[in-house]
């Protein structure tokens, strides 16, 4: 049985926990993420959407799949519905159907933060995407049969690679 939870700091987004003398981060206010597979297909084949962005922790630009958090802004956001406004936000595309594959945590010893797997159904492009906020995520939208050789190629430029491109490699 675990002993209380102490909070050692919080912010807007992160807070910082001592449990047990076990230290890590999670969310406030039961904020979650929302992770998009999202693979559209045309007369050439089907082709997955990811995005690239600077983030700080790294210091360097980092290859991810789409995503972005639940309930940051509306408290008890159903996740389908943040899943929808994430992918136009920073893609531009648009899903006819949002389905959840399933509930994930992305580094257990380190963050609580759960996370759900969405798959987007049904992609069509109506805008730029981009992001909000000065985000500034650049769209790649990358032939399935070649992302192996285009994450290479990203990792040879520096780009950081998210864990969750990982999946997709081993499914080839």
């Amino acid at each position: 049985m675990p002993l209380s939870k102490d909070i050692v700091w919080s912010g807007n987004y992160i807070t910082v926990y001592n449990q047990d003398s076990w230290e890590f981060v999670g969310r406030p206010r039961g904020i979650k993420a929302a992770v998009i597979l999202a693979i559209d297909e045309d007369e050439t084949g089907k082709n997955i959407i990811l995005v690239e962005q600077f983030r700080v922790p790294l210091g360097r630009n980092c290859l991810e799949l789409p995503a972005g958090l639940i309930g940051d802004e509306t408290e008890n956001e159903n996740p389908i519905d943040a899943a929808m406004r994430e992918l136009v936000e920073e893609t531009g595309y648009q899903a006819g159907r949002m389905e959840i594959i399933g509930e994930f945590y992305s580094s257990p010893g380190m963050v609580s933060e759960k996370f759900f797997m969405m798959r987007a159904h049904n992609v069509t492009k109506i805008g730029d995407g981009g992001g909000v906020d000065g985000e500034n995520i650049t769209v790649h939208r990358v032939p399935l049969p070649n992302i192996a050789e285009f994450i290479r190629q990203k990792q040879d430029e520096g780009c950081a690679m998210d864990a969750k491109l990982l999946p997709l490699l081993l499914t080839l």
